[in-house]
């Protein structure tokens, strides 16, 4: 933590007086990226968007775009966008340039709570603006074939601001008990942490309930008009799929320092993170620390094209920053191999093209030790690390307005993400870095998203994958925490190598929103995974009432 800590307060000595406008960014629950990614679709034109690879989104940025899009009427939206675009604004309300009126409450709470229709407290003065939220998700469930009911109980606030316009400021604490499905009571005994969190409790005795604390924090500045800053504890997302092979959202948080520099066609990002090496903490102790830096470089080929370059580094040296890697433009497998090669890089290349004003076509390559030869001389050799996404987005399918789809597939190769030691592994607080499932795995996604109304929400997703598990206690190359050393033998590995596993997971959900950001749900899930020695299968039925949040998602 010191050395990314003395690296931000560096560049905050360097540059704070150049410091200019300066934006916080969309949270990680918020429901409006499905609407910029509307808006991105039917404009077609990639070049207003080209931030959107990298997530979270910066307001400043998406608001200046949409408002762009608004005035000039660039972009057809029917009444059900134009709520959305409404209920965008109001969730942003320091950077549109609408008057004060637009954003006002027509029924306060106490004269002093709920002034403006987003935010329960705002202060919106010349050098300062506060936004202070609740943040409430209380859902209840019964799954098939389990005496217990299922629940989630999330109770926080989130708090963001801006001072002077020059510094940015964000953080959300979220406390939480949950029971969650067996399946996933399965996932986080095997690896030891909730999923999308980390670190936890049993609630009261209950092996079957988890607690646990979420909280996230950052600060944000500009160096220049062009170059942004953030520092703090949070998560980050690189692709344009539901999932991400370069890096997710789907572990805990991390300590991070970013550097986004935004200008021209040219969107270029770096991440320098302290990491958790995998663990079984047992009582008080203190937790080693890997290191991590990632750069990716998006750039407008066409007006309806965006590629992107992706390389990423794991410091295989536990408890020790390696200050070569801070280097924010030279390639990180040259740093390797100068350093002697003993940490874990990986490559990648994605795409992102919008067509006909209704389609979005996108994927993600992930090369981790990748030879050309070798792949097709020796196909089956367990070196050929690495991973495949495509996917494609249809909005307004059919004809019908605010009816989206979208299909994905991702197949990764067994033992990519892994490496010769259990610390440089693709890994963080005993979480998958990237993709959920770790590797050895074909994934199929089939997404539905309909808003037949303004305020109503259908979102279902089905979910097809089959993994190759280990068998016989021989690491057939899933299990990304396990050293690709121990593998059985040079050559014979596929996807799917090992005790296959087959697994569908189908989960509706409906949405109702009561007022701004306050919604009642009810959904059903139904899980059938299959190996050759086991069976389990699970049908859930969940209802529930959230503020600020988004539902719980048990979708692996």
């Amino acid at each position: 933590m010191r050395y990314i800590c003395k690296l931000f307060l560096l560049i905050l000595m360097i540059f704070p007086i150049y410091s200019k406008a300066q934006s916080t960014y969309f949270s990680q629950e918020s429901n409006d990226y499905h609407f910029i990614d509307r808006l991105e679709i039917k404009h077609q034109s990639i070049n207003h968007f080209n931030f959107s690879v990298a997530k979270p989104y910066n307001r400043k940025y998406v608001v200046e775009e949409v408002s762009l899009l608004d005035s000039q009427n660039q972009v057809s939206i029917n009444s059900i966008d134009q709520y959305n675009l409404q209920h965008l604004y109001f969730n942003n309300s320091e950077w549109t340039n609408k008057h004060l009126d637009y954003f006002k409450s027509k029924t306060p709470l106490l004269k002093t709570f709920y002034n403006s229709k987003a935010n329960f407290f705002e202060v919106n003065s010349k050098d300062f603006f506060l936004a202070v939220n609740p943040i409430i998700n209380v859902q209840m469930g019964k799954e098939s074939d389990n005496d217990k009911h299922l629940y989630v109980n999330a109770r926080g606030v989130s708090v963001r601001g801006m001072i002077a316009g020059k510094i940015g400021f964000s953080t959300t604490i979220i406390d939480n008990q949950e029971r969650g499905p067996l399946f996933f009571q399965q996932q986080v005994r095997n690896f030891r942490a909730v999923p999308g969190v980390g670190f936890y409790k049993d609630f009261k005795n209950d092996l079957s309930a988890q607690d646990y604390f979420d909280a996230r924090g950052y600060l944000t500045f500009n160096a220049t008009k062009y170059i942004d800053f953030q520092f703090g504890y949070d998560k980050n997302f690189i692709g344009n799929g539901y999932r991400s092979l370069f890096l997710s959202n789907w572990g805990n948080s991390y300590l991070f320092a970013k550097i986004n520099t935004k200008i021209w066609k040219l969107n270029y990002q770096n991440i320098f993170m302290e990491l958790i090496p995998q663990y079984n903490k047992i009582g008080d102790t203190l937790l080693g620390r890997k290191y991590a830096a990632m750069h990716h470089l998006s750039i407008d080929a066409t007006k309806w094209l965006n590629i992107g370059l992706f390389e990423g580094v794991i410091f295989g040296r536990k408890d020790h920053f390696d200050f070569q890697y801070l280097n924010p433009i030279i390639f990180y497998r040259h740093i390797e191999g100068s350093v002697g090669s003993p940490d874990n890089a990986v490559a990648g290349f994605d795409f992102k093209a919008n067509v006909r004003h209704r389609m979005q076509f996108y994927g993600q390559i992930l090369l981790d030790e990748f030879i050309l030869s070798r792949v097709k001389n020796d196909p089956t050799n367990w070196a050929n690390k690495f991973a495949i996404q495509l996917g494609g987005k249809y909005i307004d399918a059919f004809g019908i307005r605010n009816l989206d789809l979208q299909v994905e597939m991702n197949r990764v190769r067994p033992y990519t993400y892994s490496h010769s030691d259990t610390i440089a592994n693709y890994t963080h607080y005993n979480q998958p870095l990237a993709h959920p499932l770790g590797a050895n795995f074909q994934e199929v996604i089939g997404i539905l998203r309909y808003q037949p109304f303004k305020r109503l929400n259908v979102y279902a997703r089905t979910i097809y994958y089959y993994q190759g598990l280990d068998s016989a206690g021989l690491n057939f190359g899933s299990n990304i925490f396990q050293s690709y050393s121990s593998r059985p033998a040079e050559n014979g590995f596929s996807i799917g190598s090992g005790n296959k596993a087959t697994c569908w997971n189908t989960i509706i959900n409906f949405s109702y929103e009561c007022r701004h950001n306050l919604y009642i749900d009810a959904g059903i899930q139904n899980r059938t995974f299959n190996t050759s020695i086991a069976s389990q299968k699970s049908t859930i039925i969940n209802f529930g009432i959230r503020l600020n949040l988004q539902p719980r998602a048990y979708d692996f």
